[in-house]
C-alpha cells in the first residue's frame, strides 16, 4: 500500500494478507491505511462493545498492521478500522470479513455439480480457484440420506473452459466459520485435458500386512503411466493396457502395506515417443491404521438405537494427545470423516453429529486418531459401535458429504461414478478428486451440490 493524502476524516482502507479466508492455526495480518495525519488506529469487531485493538502508526504514518498469529474461531468475524487525527476520529472503513476454515484436512474442489453434506449446514459456498471472494452462496435444501445440499448452476460451457471449484458449508449462527473445503473438482470440456484418474481397490484406510494396489486410468490412449508419492523422488512406470471401450490404464502393485506407504499419491499418463507427461491425477490419500499405540473410544448419544428423524452424535475420545479424529463406517466407500480434536474434562474428543437420522446412518462405526506431524498414520481403531435405526429397511450407507457432477452432461457410457473410484462402486475415495468432462454443446449448463468437507466423486474409470 502506498501513502495516501486523504483528509483527516476520510475512511481508511483495510486489507487482510495473505487473504481473508484462512485455515485454522495460520497467521494473518489486517492492514489499515488512512491519513498521514493519523495519530492512532483502532480495529473494531462487529458484535464487540470494546475496541478490539489499538495501534500507533508505522514510520510511514499512514498505516498500521493488526497481526493475528494463530487463526481460530474467536478471530472470525467482520472488522472495520478508523483513525484519530487532529480533526477527530475518521469515518470507519468498509467492513472486512475474516473467515476461518476449520477441520484437520484439506478438502478437494467441487465443481459445477452438487455440494452436499450430512453435517446439517445451513448455507453452502462455492469458490472458484484463484478468486478470493465466494463465487456463489446459497441456502441449503433437504436431500436424501439425511443430507443437505445446494445446487449451483454454472455455464455456459465452452471448449476453452477450465475451472476448478471447491465448496464449503457453515451454520447460520457462525457465518465466518466454514467447514474444510470439498475435494477439488475440475470442470473441463472434452479434449481440453488428458488428466488420468488414480483409484484404489482397497479402502483408503489400510493396515500392515494387506496388499496395496493402485490403478491409473484415462480415456486418453496413453501408452505408459507413472505413479508418484508426495516426498518420494522415484516414479514407478508401467506400460498401459487398452480395453475395447478405448480406455487405457495401468496397475501398480505396491506389495504388503508398510508405514512408508502412508501418504498422498498421483499418477501421470504419457506416450512412448514423448518424454512429456500429462497433468497429474487428483491426489489419493492412503491412511495406515494401527501405527499409533493408543486406542480411542467411540460412544453414541443418546443411545445406539434410534428412530428415523432423531438427532444422534457419535463421540470419539482419547486420553492420549490427538490432533484429529477420523470416523469410518464399515462397508462404506466414503473416506473417513475428519474433525479437529477438542480438549475437555481431561480428554481429547470430537463430536460427529448425524441429524436427522435415516436408515442410511445404520451400521457399524469405528474411529481413529492422528497427529498433525504424521496425518497419514492413524491410531488403533476403536471398538466397533453398532448404530441401529428402527422402523426402516437399511439402505446403502453414505455418511460423508458428496460432490459430484450432474448426470445430464455426459453420455451414459462416460458417466462419472460417485463410487470409490471404480465404475459401479460406492462413494469416492478420499483425495480422489477427478476431472469431469462435458462434451461440448452450444449452450449447456453445468450444476452441482455441496457437503461438510465437500467431497468429489470419481470420474471415468477403466472397466476391470
Amino acid at each position: 500500500m502506498t501513502p495516501t493524502l486523504t483528509s483527516g476524516r476520510d475512511p481508511p482502507h483495510r486489507q487482510a494478507l495473505p487473504g481473508s479466508v484462512m485455515p485454522w492455526g495460520t497467521s494473518v495480518t489486517i492492514w489499515c491505511q488512512g491519513s498521514l495525519e493519523a495519530q492512532e488506529y483502532r480495529l473494531l469487531k462487529e458484535g464487540e462493545l470494546e475496541t478490539w485493538d489499538r495501534q500507533k502508526p508505522l514510520e510511514t504514518k499512514d498505516k498500521v498492521k493488526f497481526p493475528i498469529t494463530h487463526m481460530a474461531d474467536i478471530y472470525a468475524g467482520r472488522y472495520r478500522c478508523d483513525y484519530l487525527s487532529p480533526t477527530g476520529w475518521s469515518e470507519p472503513s468498509d467492513p472486512l470479513e475474516l473467515v476461518v476454515v476449520t477441520g484437520a484436512s484439506p478438502l478437494r474442489v467441487p465443481a459445477p455439480g452438487s455440494c452436499a453434506s450430512r453435517m446439517g449446514f445451513h448455507r453452502f459456498i462455492l469458490m472458484k480457484e484463484g478468486e478470493r471472494q465466494p463465487s456463489w452462496t446459497l441456502d441449503s435444501q433437504p436431500a436424501p440420506h439425511g443430507r443437505t445440499q445446494a445446487l449451483f448452476p454454472v455455464g455456459p460451457v465452452t471448449p476453452s473452459l477450465s475451472w476448478t471449484f471447491r465448496c464449503y458449508g457453515y451454520y447460520s449462527n457462525t457465518p465466518q466459520v466454514w467447514s474444510d473445503p470439498s475435494d477439488p473438482l475440475e470442470l473441463l470440456v472434452s479434449g481440453v485435458s488428458g488428466k488420468p484418474s488414480l483409484l484404489t481397490q482397497q479402502d483408503t484406510v489400510v493396515t500392515s500386512g494387506q496388499r496395496l494396489t493402485l490403478q491409473c486410468r484415462s480415456d486418453v490412449g496413453y501408452n505408459k503411466f507413472a505413479l508418484s508419492k508426495e516426498g518420494a523422488p522415484d516414479l514407478p512406470q508401467r506400460l498401459s493396457r487398452q480395453t475395447q471401450s478405448g480406455l487405457s490404464g495401468a496397475t501398480f502393485y505396491l506389495g504388503l502395506v508398510r508405514p512408508s506407504h502412508g501418504g498422498r499419491y498421483k499418477c501421470y499418463g504419457g506416450h512412448n515417443l514423448s518424454s512429456e507427461w500429462s497433468a497429474p491425477s487428483d491426489p489419493l490419500d492412503i491412511l495406515l491404521a494401527g501405527q499409533l499405540s493408543y486406542t480411542p473410544s467411540l460412544s453414541v448419544l443418546p443411545g445406539p438405537t434410534v428412530a428415523p428423524g432423531e438427532n444422534v452424535t457419535l463421540l470419539c475420545q482419547s486420553r492420549s494427545s490427538v490432533d484429529t479424529f477420523l470416523l469410518s463406517k464399515e462397508g462404506a466407500a466414503d473416506p473417513p470423516l475428519r474433525l479437529r480434536s477438542q480438549y475437555r474434562a481431561g480428554q481429547h474428543q470430537a463430536e460427529f453429529p448425524m441429524s436427522p437420522v435415516t436408515s442410511a446412518h445404520g451400521g457399524s462405526y469405528r474411529c481413529y486418531g492422528s497427529a498433525s506431524t504424521s496425518p497419514y498414520l492413524l491410531s488403533q481403531p476403536s471398538d466397533p459401535l453398532e448404530l441401529l435405526v428402527s422402523g426402516e429397511v437399511p439402505q446403502t450407507p453414505t455418511h460423508l458429504p458428496l460432490l459430484c457432477p450432474p448426470n445430464t452432461l455426459s453420455p451414459p457410457q462416460l458417466q462419472p461414478s460417485p463410487c470409490r473410484g471404480r465404475p459401479g462402486g460406492g462413494l469416492g475415495r478420499p483425495g480422489s478428486g477427478v476431472r469431469t468432462e462435458f462434451p461440448h454443446a452450444p449452450q449447456p449448463t453445468a450444476e452441482f451440490l455441496g457437503r461438510q468437507t465437500p467431497y468429489l466423486g470419481a470420474g471415468r474409470g477403466l472397466q476391470p
